[in-house]
């Protein structure tokens, strides 16, 4: 089976040397030249200068350029791991059995934006590896595989990303032989089921210490590595933060105001009062608050 490949992020990195690495027929790879908008973006040429594939960067997926490279290939079938813009139908229709999608999130729940950052964010205790065939929607067509994925409460995004990654290895794999011997069975989605996560913006990233300890120390994990880190202001300045954890104070400071920093152990490790409970700021930028300010 003749694949062509579309990524340009670490997951499509993943999956394609797995596939590589398993003598799988990648005819071509296209993928992106810079980050653009990408926080864990890679670069998909080293793999590919590795293995001797041919590769094309591009910056729209829809162009004429590629459409026109995709028909050179003459592949069987695209895996489109990792690439944020909507295929159009033409693109769509051009290999024979069509174009594999994945999104790590349990479709049809959860399809759209950034599924890691906010199932981490909404405290969400289970997610799933999703690869389904790609229609005109988002997210939307029929499911080829999918495998359950616990949270943990100590989970932050790097551990969700690697612990779904190790499902979706095994995953295409496995349906890869499946459809070459013609044995892969798919379950259809139900479009009216399920909801759509919306793109994420910078505000939706700011820790706002009125927030309750939970929401906050939620927010952090979810945002931490591989993405852009959760930010506070401080004096007309944002400072990210990367690691923390909750310190339950039974009550103690209730009548201390969100903010409020209650210890300082360095510029990089601090304790704050948040609406409810404390926060343990264990990593984040070199700030010179003082103990007893307010951020």
């Amino acid at each position: 089976m003749r694949i062509l490949f579309v990524g340009c992020v670490e997951s499509s990195y993943i999956l394609l040397q797995s596939l590589l690495e398993h003598k799988k027929e990648i005819v071509g790879v296209i993928t992106k030249k810079e980050a653009g908008l990408n926080a864990d973006y890679k670069d998909l040429s080293v793999l590919c200068l590795n293995y001797g594939i041919d590769y094309k960067y591009i910056s729209n997926i829809n162009d004429e350029e590629v459409i026109r490279y995709v028909r050179e290939k003459n592949a069987d079938i695209i895996y489109c791991f990792g690439w944020s813009q909507i295929i159009k139908k033409e693109l769509l229709e051009i290999t024979p059995m069509g174009v594999i999608g994945f999104h790590p999130a349990a479709l049809p729940n959860n399809r759209g934006r950034h599924p890691i950052i906010w199932a981490l964010a909404l405290g969400l205790n289970e997610t799933a590896s999703t690869f389904f065939k790609m229609d005109e929607g988002a997210d939307t067509g029929d499911i080829v595989s999918q495998v359950k994925i616990p949270i943990c409460e100590s989970d932050y995004a790097a551990d969700l990303y690697e612990n779904i990654m190790c499902a979706a290895k095994k995953q295409v794999l496995e349906f890869t032989e499946n459809l070459e011997n013609g044995s892969c069975r798919t379950i259809s989605q139900k479009k009216q089921e399920g909801n759509t996560w919306r793109k994420r913006g910078h505000r939706d990233g700011i820790i706002d210490w009125r927030m309750g300890s939970y929401a906050i120390y939620n927010l952090i994990r979810a945002l931490s590595h591989p993405y852009i880190g959760a930010e506070f202001e401080y004096k007309e300045k944002y400072y990210k933060v990367w690691k923390s954890e909750i310190v339950k104070s039974d009550g103690k400071y209730q009548n201390i105001e969100p903010g409020r920093i209650i210890k300082k152990v360095s510029d990089h490790e601090f304790y704050v009062k948040s609406y409810d409970d404390i926060i343990h700021i264990l990593e984040c930028d070199t700030i010179d608050a003082l103990e007893g300010e307010c951020l």
